[in-house]
C-alpha cells in the first residue's frame, strides 16, 4: 500500500526513541507514540510496518497511527512525540499592578451593607476605581484563584 505520510527516522532519531522507551519515564501516551513511530519507520534499518499491524499489536486505533505519522511529516520529530504545541495563545487581562490592586481590595473590608466580597462586586469596585476598564468576574476568580 503506498502510504501518503511516510515516516523515515534518522539514526540519532532511532535512538533517541529507544533510549526514551528504555527508561519508561513518560507518559503511557508518549511511549505509545515512541513505539508507533518506531514500528511505522520505513528507513533502511526500519521495520516499516504496516497500520494494520501496528494497530493490533499496540491495541491503537487506525486514525492515531495516521494522525501521528501526519504530524511526523508536517511538524517534525518533537512535535510527533510530544504533541503539537497549542494553537491559541492567551494574554493576561491584568497586569501585575493591577492584581496587587485587586488583593488589596479582596483582603480589604466589604461596602457598608454587604457582609463579604462577591465576585462582581469586586469586579464592579475595581472598574469604578479606576484600576480598570472593564473586568469581569470571571477574570476576578481567576487571579483570586492564581494567588491564593
Amino acid at each position: 500500500m503506498n502510504k501518503r505520510y511516510r515516516v523515515t527516522l534518522t539514526e540519532e532519531e532511532q535512538v533517541r526513541l529507544e533510549e526514551f522507551l528504555r527508561k519508561g519515564k513518560a507518559s503511557a501516551r508518549k511511549l505509545t507514540h515512541a513505539r508507533i513511530l518506531l514500528k511505522a519507520d520505513a528507513s533502511a534499518g526500519g521495520p516499516a510496518w504496516p497500520d494494520e499491524e501496528i494497530s493490533r499489536a499496540l491495541d491503537v486505533n487506525f486514525s492515531t497511527i495516521a494522525r501521528l505519522r501526519r504530524r511526523f511529516i508536517e511538524l517534525g520529530f518533537e512535535a510527533a512525540l510530544h504533541g503539537k504545541p497549542p494553537a491559541r495563545r492567551y494574554h493576561r487581562k491584568l497586569d501585575g499592578d493591577q492584581e496587587a490592586h485587586l488583593i488589596a481590595l479582596a483582603c480589604g473590608k466589604p461596602p457598608d451593607g454587604f457582609a463579604h466580597w462577591s465576585l462582581r462586586l469586586l469586579a464592579s469596585r475595581f472598574v469604578e476605581l479606576g484600576h480598570a476598564e472593564a473586568v469581569s468576574h470571571e477574570t476576578i476568580r481567576q487571579t483570586l484563584k492564581k494567588t491564593n
